[in-house]
């Protein structure tokens, strides 16, 4: 692999608001450490939808995953099965619906949860399901917990693409709104856990992507069309040249500019242009 790739996926964190709550990524950007730009998700802003289309380079009335009620292993191109068509490694730390769209489904938790199977299409894998989820219990898994997880996985097995998704500012802002004191307080954890992480990644040799599925109101809601669901934020850490700083990146763009950091053929469904060099 020309480069090695970390996606971290921070689900229902917003562009408006990360640039509110996220000051150690604002501080990178500040400082030219790192380039953020905005990106606009697909329609329907839904996290299933998003997740497919982040790593399809595909839109839902394509792929086909228009709900968060679908299953089924999508038939399409996606970055794990182009990297390791190009002999890579691939890892993830994810939500289920990751496992059942990409890796087997219907999702069966005694061959899935934990894989390292080098035949499979993410050889590396560590699922979560937050079964039981509810307001008194988001059953989300400890951020800094899924991080450390992270680093080890990419100690032993050093992947070319590993995939990082969290649900703790999705469940948050469902259960008390975006617009909460329980965001804030998840906000300076995260926020704080990544200042300590991103150094490590990157001394381990990985450009670090950071983005969301979607965004949410303050109502705790996602889904429709107004801005601050469809806006997410893009963040850039790495040697990439990339867009003028007031691009409007589509979430579409991601994949195969993933593929092109990583010097891993683009498959033809993929149409977008790369926007990294």
């Amino acid at each position: 692999m020309k480069n090695k790739v970390i996606l971290l996926v921070l689900d229902g964190m917003g562009y408006h608001y990360a640039r509110r709550l996220m000051g150690n990524l604002e501080g990178w950007v500040e400082s030219g450490e790192a380039k953020i730009w905005r990106g606009q998700c697909v329609l329907p802003s839904v996290s299933g939808p998003c997740y497919a289309s982040i790593h399809t380079g595909l839109t839902p009335q394509q792929h086909g995953v228009t709900t968060n009620y679908h299953q089924g292993k999508l038939e399409c191109a996606d970055l794990f099965s182009a990297v390791r068509a190009a002999g890579g490694t691939t890892a993830a730390i994810a939500h289920s619906f990751f496992s059942d769209y990409f890796q087997a489904s219907p999702f069966n938790h005694l061959r899935d949860m934990e894989v390292d199977d080098k035949s499979r299409p993410i050889q590396h894998a560590r699922i979560y399901t937050m079964a039981g989820e509810n307001k008194a219990q988001p059953a989300t898994p400890s951020e800094i917990d899924l991080y450390w997880q992270m680093s080890l996985l990419i100690e032993r097995h050093q992947p070319d693409y590993f995939l990082f998704h969290s649900c703790i500012f999705d469940s948050v802002g469902h259960h008390y709104g975006f617009d909460s004191i329980e965001i804030d307080k998840n906000a300076y954890i995260v926020d704080g856990a990544l200042s300590n992480f991103i150094p490590r990644w990157r001394a381990a040799g990985y450009d670090v992507i950071v983005t969301a599925d979607h965004g949410q109101t303050a109502r705790g809601h996602h889904g429709g069309t107004e801005d601050l669901v469809r806006d997410v934020p893009i963040y850039y850490f790495g040697d990439a040249e990339g867009p003028a700083a007031d691009t409007l990146i589509k979430q579409t763009a991601i994949a195969p500019s993933i593929l092109q950091r990583l010097g891993v053929a683009i498959p033809a469904s993929m149409t977008e242009a790369p926007v990294w060099a």
